[in-house]
């Protein structure tokens, strides 16, 4: 097995928001190599975006995300709570693209996110839509939300465990009923892709 190698030979868009370095790159192929994942579809040139993951039912799902963003060299921010930004882990998590969020504040999470991108020149976020690695009916909509509200596209990834790919998608194209749109992209990932827990899907 040869670890130098790419998992695919990616076109990295101008873009895209960078980090890492070559040898997280590295490490991160290795990764994806050493438990035979690999990655289908294309990166959009995009500065701005929110990237939709399913389907989340394991924490596998997580390694198989972070090998792919240390071996293309992306920058992804995630939420987390304003709580954990102290001294002296707040610069860490900066670092690794933590957005603090502040549940108790006036503005509701989908107003401090879309004000976090309003900040940035550049900014890839992601979210589960499921919220969870239960089994639900119903996907949340704060992802579209937040797209609307910062006027940015939403960029899907999928898990296929069968295949052992993790699948780049078109970004979707939103109609503005959130509802609708939540319902038909969960449609399409469980027509095309299994989870790890296929019954939690």
């Amino acid at each position: 097995m040869n670890f130098s190698e790419p998992v695919i030979d990616f076109d990295i868009p101008p873009s895209m928001p960078r980090g890492g370095n070559r040898l997280s790159r590295w490490l991160g192929r290795c990764l994806l190599r050493s438990i035979g994942w690999k990655l289908r579809g294309a990166l959009p040139d995009e500065p701005k975006l929110i990237i939709a993951a399913a389907p989340h039912t394991s924490n596998w799902d997580f390694i198989i995300a972070m090998g792919t963003i240390m071996s293309l060299g992306i920058r992804i921010s995630y939420l987390m709570k304003k709580e954990a930004f102290f001294w002296p882990f707040k610069g860490f998590f900066l670092w690794l693209g933590g957005i603090p969020i502040d549940r108790k504040a006036a503005s509701n999470t989908v107003d401090q996110i879309a004000d976090w991108y309003s900040t940035h020149e550049q900014c890839w976020v992601v979210l589960t839509p499921e919220g969870t690695r239960k089994k639900v009916d119903k996907w949340k909509t704060g992802f579209l939300r937040i797209a609307e509200k910062a006027e940015i596209p939403v960029f899907v990834v999928a898990w296929d465990y069968p295949s052992k790919t993790l699948q780049m998608l078109p970004c979707w194209q939103t109609t503005g009923d959130h509802a609708a749109d939540a319902d038909a992209m969960r449609d399409m990932i469980n027509a095309r892709f299994v989870a790890r827990h296929p019954e939690k899907q």
